[in-house]
């Protein structure tokens, strides 16, 4: 567990009010009064800043938080008792929710971790579910979503909202956060995993971007500012594929019809719309892509399919069919 110094420096105090003026800002642009305000509390220094933050704004909202222990290290259980001790004594009402990480996920243990996660999320009672992302997060998750050859909506990275989910951090850097810290004397936990560079993540975090940092000391920030302006590129790409299904809606079977009437972009753009509206990850572009040119050409007696997770998408009687082979599975927008 890591403690902030006792005396704060006059750099520590002046770093608290840009934390304090974003959380401000957040609830104004998108909180109304009564509303209740669910904080993603892991016990990190993010998400006690956040709680911290949003605790001491004040104003007509309510405050709740959930934190989720995915038990795949020793300590989670020590984590979740720190998450509960700081609630009590902040008095916020707190959910502990307890998952079971599927180890053998072919997208790995992160990736599985992180939907356990957003499972509970999507079952919790709030207006509004806040998230402890900073800017650093969003610079490494762009960088991660490109490696991937993701596309625009995965270099979109972190939005400041995405439907109820606000990050009122995301234009905060570490160190302010960690300023804010300091001057309000906070205590949080550390994952000793984080540490551990054999992630992706942390390799980008440890190795990669301070690198960057020292040749090009705006580097986190212009990363950020490129994963916004991506998002506004997405909004855009979101607009035409609404305009281009017209009076139709977006729910399957879905008339195949648009889709070869419209250019292969357009087509492809229309696609990724429909399925991310149903909660369907696309593992892979080429796939999609390869599915596309063959429901564009085939002929009457042809049905052809593709498979992304426990999806199916298989076009027959010139309608396309999304099945699922585990109902159960809770429907959800991915992140990019």
């Amino acid at each position: 567990m890591a403690v902030s110094p006792n005396s704060p420096s006059p750099e520590a105090h002046a770093a608290a009010r840009p934390v304090g003026a974003a959380v401000a800002r957040c609830l104004q642009r998108h909180v109304l009064a009564g509303q209740t305000v669910c904080v993603a509390l892991s016990g990190g220094i993010d998400s006690v800043v956040l709680l911290h933050a949003l605790r001491e704004a004040g104003g007509d909202h309510r405050l709740s938080a959930v934190h989720v222990d995915h038990g795949l290290q020793a300590a989670s259980g020590e984590w979740a008792e720190f998450c509960r001790r700081l609630c009590a004594d902040w008095q916020v009402p707190l959910t502990i929710a307890r998952v079971e990480v599927e180890r053998s996920d072919p997208h790995g243990t992160e990736a599985a971790a992180r939907c356990a996660r957003h499972a509970v999320y999507a079952r919790c009672e709030a207006d509004w579910l806040a998230l402890g992302h900073q800017r650093g997060d969003r610079a490494e998750t762009l960088l991660i979503n490109l490696l991937r050859g993701c596309g625009v909506r995965g270099a979109a990275a972190m939005p400041a909202r995405r439907g109820r989910l606000l990050r009122p951090l995301i234009d905060c850097s570490r160190a302010q956060i960690a300023g804010y810290a300091a001057a309000f004397g906070l205590r949080w936990v550390e994952d000793g995993s984080n540490a551990d560079t054999d992630f992706r993540r942390n390799f980008l975090r440890h190795d990669i971007l301070p690198r960057l940092a020292a040749r090009i000391p705006a580097a986190e920030a212009m990363l950020a500012a490129a994963a916004e302006r991506f998002g506004e590129a997405q909004d855009l790409l979101d607009a035409l594929a609404r305009l281009d299904l017209g009076e139709r809606p977006a729910e399957f079977p879905f008339d195949v019809a648009p889709l070869r009437r419209l250019d292969e972009a357009r087509a492809n753009n229309l696609l990724r719309y429909l399925l991310r509206r149903h909660g369907v990850g696309i593992a892979s572009e080429r796939r999609l892509r390869e599915f596309l040119r063959q429901l564009r050409s085939a002929m009457p007696d042809r049905h052809p399919e593709v498979r992304f997770g426990p999806h199916r998408l298989r076009l027959a009687q010139g309608r396309l069919s999304l099945l699922r082979d585990n109902p159960s599975v809770p429907r959800q927008e991915t992140n990019g």
